[in-house]
């Protein structure tokens, strides 16, 4: 089987979040993915109510081993692992990069270190914040926090564009390769930025802020945000696609009144949005006295 994807997150029946919000996208980007499914619920929580339950440690382990007596270690291209409900799934995904990486020293690891959010605080048990700053970000080599993740992750505050690049510069120090800081506040109601840091660069893309909460951006964000990455190997162009796919999905779910991400009815926009959001380059040594952009 040509080289794939696997894939360690939740996953629900109905709706998007998880492997339910990161497959499909990136098996519209072209990839081979493994979903491995560490929560099996009807819905996502949100809704108040559900049905199902979480996948015990020991057969999650189960289900990677069984993947890999198919031989698909070697072919494993990246891992990516979003929502843990325990911090020993953690230290599961953790193993199988480590094993990925021994097979294939060039696979990628993608993490998306879900913790809480701005408003709400921390929304996980106990433990697993502690777990991503200690263990999966160093190991990681894409991490794709959120704003208040990121300032959690640093150490620091964030009030602008300026603090997130120093709090991504002092997460990259850590080991990964690229931070991405999402929905980051650019000091205005109508717009969200996106901050992808590097040590060659640092790329923001500003959109429209819309009037909606969904369930599943960060999931299906880090998916294509890790599928154009290994597409192009470009931060500037990995940023603008993604942020473009991302804003053109939201908008279509805004404009259908959904409450679940229109992953199929926006498909197409996934690879070839109609509307583009530039990556502008910013320094953060003259965004004091005004910022310096470049556009990609």
């Amino acid at each position: 089987m040509d080289d794939g994807i696997l894939s360690i997150q939740s996953a629900v029946a109905y709706g998007h979040v998880g492997n339910s919000a990161a497959v499909f996208p990136l098996q519209r980007l072209g990839f081979e993915v493994w979903p491995v499914n560490t929560v099996l619920f009807s819905n996502h929580t949100g809704y108040g109510a559900w049905r199902g339950r979480v996948v015990g440690l020991d057969w999650v382990e189960e289900i990677i081993e069984g993947i890999a007596d198919r031989g698909a270690v070697p072919h494993t291209r990246a891992v990516l692992s979003g929502y843990l409900g325990d911090a020993s799934l953690g230290e599961a995904v953790l193993r199988v990069v480590a094993r990925v990486r021994e097979a294939r020293p060039d696979m990628l690891y993608a993490c998306d270190p879900v913790m809480g959010d701005e408003g709400r605080g921390f929304f996980v048990r106990p433990g697993i914040p502690e777990f991503f700053r200690d263990q999966a970000v160093p190991t990681a080599d894409i991490v794709t926090p959120n704003q208040f993740e990121l300032a959690w992750l640093a150490g620091r505050e964030i009030t602008g564009v300026e603090d997130a690049l120093a709090a991504a510069a002092a997460v990259r120090a850590k080991g990964p390769r690229i931070v991405v800081c999402t929905s980051l506040d650019v000091g205005s109601q109508d717009e969200l930025g996106i901050l992808a840091h590097s040590a060659e660069a640092s790329w923001l893309c500003r959109t429209p802020r819309l009037p909606t909460a969904l369930n599943g951006t960060g999931d299906a964000f880090t998916a294509l945000f890790l599928g154009y990455w290994l597409k192009t190997g470009d931060l500037a162009a990995t940023l603008t696609h993604t942020v473009s796919a991302m804003f053109a999905l939201v908008q279509a779910t805004h404009d259908a009144g959904s409450r679940e991400l229109m992953l199929v009815g926006a498909q197409e926009e996934l690879l070839a949005p109609k509307r583009i959001f530039q990556a502008a380059q910013v320094d953060g040594r003259r965004l004091r006295g005004g910022a310096d952009w470049k556009s990609a």
